[in-house]
């Protein structure tokens, strides 16, 4: 069996079981297994593949094959550029949340305090530290879980942030110049509708915005004043059709400045705020 041909038989193998993007995942699974990149594949493509490897290759894509979900099977999603660790106890980073670090990191200065709620992996608060200068980041996350992860990706990145173990607010000291997050926001009768990969393998507790979906951001946006300097910011991500009732939370609790930014795709996927 050639390189060539096993990336072939991959492919064939995820197309038939209804895989999107069955080619893109067949080669990032036969270069996770191989360690090998393009340049390399496209030179030795004829030879053959050692048969430890393309046994490994064919487990991965059996289990590619049932929709456990690529990242779970290579460890691994980058965000924002950086390489972070993942597994079934945290959301996946995805693309769209790169546009809420994006923000966050226009606004935040030299020395700020930044608190990150329902952190799960820790992508979003280690990004803000990696790439903003000298601020001071604190994760929050209930489950244990979530946090051994977000604890590990904050080692192997070198980012200076502290992680603990808290219901939102209710462990959580202090005041901060810009509070952040990406909370549950699917509606509890939403989630069985997602597609299979999220609904059967990814943390139900990071999903689940309760009935309306909304549980979490009025939960916060209600308490948050008390953690959140006079003038720092909130910043929500959002479902792309949750923009008008968090705004209006906001506003109604005294938020200035509100605005809300759109994700590449057009749609509305932040909110955020001042504190008055």
């Amino acid at each position: 069996m050639t390189w060539q041909n096993a990336l072939r038989q991959g492919e064939q193998l995820l197309a038939e079981m209804h895989i999107d993007n069955a080619a893109v995942d067949a080669w990032y699974l036969l270069e996770y297994c191989g360690e090998i990149d393009r340049t390399w594949f496209l030179l030795n493509r004829g030879e053959e593949i050692p048969d430890t490897i393309y046994r490994r290759y064919q487990e991965l894509l059996n289990k590619r094959s049932l929709h456990i979900p690529l990242q779970h099977l290579t460890g691994e999603q980058e965000f924002m550029g950086l390489p972070f660790h993942v597994n079934k106890y945290v959301l996946i980073p995805r693309q769209d949340t790169e546009i809420l670090v994006e923000e966050v990191l226009k606004i935040v200065k030299k020395g700020d305090r930044v608190l990150d709620l329902c952190t799960g992996s820790g992508c979003i608060i280690i990004s803000i530290a990696k790439m903003a200068e000298q601020i001071s980041g604190i994760g929050i996350d209930l489950s244990d879980q979530a946090l051994l992860v977000a604890k590990e990706n904050a080692r192997r990145l070198q980012a200076d942030v502290s992680f603990l173990q808290s219901d939102l607010f209710e462990q959580v000291t202090g005041e901060f110049d810009c509070i952040v997050s990406n909370p549950p926001y699917i509606a509890t009768a939403e989630i069985d509708t997602l597609m299979e990969e999220v609904r059967c393998n990814e943390p139900r507790m990071a999903l689940d915005g309760m009935e309306d979906g909304l549980f979490f951001y009025r939960k916060i946006v209600k308490e948050s004043a008390a953690y959140l300097k006079k003038g720092g910011w909130l910043c929500f991500e959002i479902g792309c059709d949750q923009a008008k009732d968090v705004s209006e939370m906001m506003r109604a609790a005294g938020y200035q400045n509100r605005k809300v930014i759109k994700d590449l795709a057009g749609l509305d996927r932040v909110v955020m705020g001042q504190r008055g």
